[in-house]
């Protein structure tokens, strides 16, 4: 069984706010250790299970030379390997080869969650919202989406509570969701502590594979489109003269292809090169 984990800092628990996320801020060695902790649990949960092949990506943009790199490299669970410092959601090399279950582990809501913990989708300074064909989607649902055109499901995720119901609202009731936290707003929230968290985490990655009554990929109806309203009308310069790619206003993005992996490669072709356009 190959599973890969893809994992962000926001939805870890014990994490209410930026500067825990940010690379270089004054709490974010406390952020990476508390990221780094989850991870592992994950990663033991799904050994139990009999996975053969772990691939963990680091999804989280903490910005500069940090970003996808947050993971603390000492500190990781043997019996896995990490991909660091890649571009978000374009490494697919196990989706390639062959995946069965991808994982998300320290995930957050979508943009505008009003309970979700440093709620965004991909930018919270560039991003306002996205869609796939007329369904509105976070993070999690591009990388579900991704994978679902690989027929690979997404069979777990954790963070907290509004995130988890994203995930089951989009993918379905057969997803096994642990909560390590309750959003009081947008920077505040009712944790369990690093230990129970863990715990749950180890306990739910193991369940989730070792049941196999895995949701069905996520798939959308071709042809499609991936739409993005932008936050100030500047960014939509970024876009222009892409192939597939339409400005429809000053702050709406279209990208139409037939596929979701066709409509994603067409918008997010350089999104390395932009700052603000990092993900996670």
């Amino acid at each position: 069984m190959r599973v890969m984990l893809f994992c962000d800092m926001e939805g870890v628990a014990g994490i209410s706010v930026w500067e825990q996320v940010n690379g270089g801020a004054a709490l974010y060695e406390e952020g990476r250790r508390l990221y780094t902790q989850e991870i592992n649990a994950a990663v033991r949960g799904c050994k139990r299970a009999g996975a053969t092949e772990i691939v963990v990506v680091d999804g989280h943009g903490a910005g500069g030379a940090w970003s996808f790199k947050s993971l603390i490299p000492e500190l990781l669970e043997s019996g896995a390997e990490y991909v660091l410092g890649h571009t978000w959601a374009r490494y697919i090399e196990p989706l390639r080869q062959g995946c069965d279950a991808v994982l998300f582990v320290g995930a957050h809501a979508m943009a505008g969650t009003p309970d979700g913990i440093l709620c965004h989708t991909v930018s919270a300074q560039a991003w306002y919202n996205a869609k796939i064909n007329d369904t509105l989607v976070g993070e999690s649902g591009i990388v579900s989406a991704i994978c679902g055109e690989f027929g690979c499901p997404a069979v777990f995720v954790s963070g907290d509570t509004a995130t988890c119901n994203e995930v089951k609202n989009l993918v379905g009731e057969k997803v096994v969701q642990v909560p390590v936290k309750t959003g009081i707003g947008r920077y505040a929230a009712r944790h369990l502590p690093a230990v129970d968290a863990c715990s749950k985490i180890e306990a739910g990655t193991y369940t989730a594979l070792t049941r196999r009554d895995f949701p069905e990929p996520l798939r959308f109806t071709s042809p499609v489109s991936f739409t993005v309203e932008l936050a100030t009308s500047d960014r939509a310069n970024e876009f222009q003269c892409r192939p597939g790619v339409e400005i429809q206003n000053s702050r709406l993005i279209v990208s139409r292809g037939e596929s979701f992996w066709q409509a994603w490669s067409q918008f997010w072709m350089d999104g390395a090169q932009h700052p603000l356009l990092q993900g996670g």
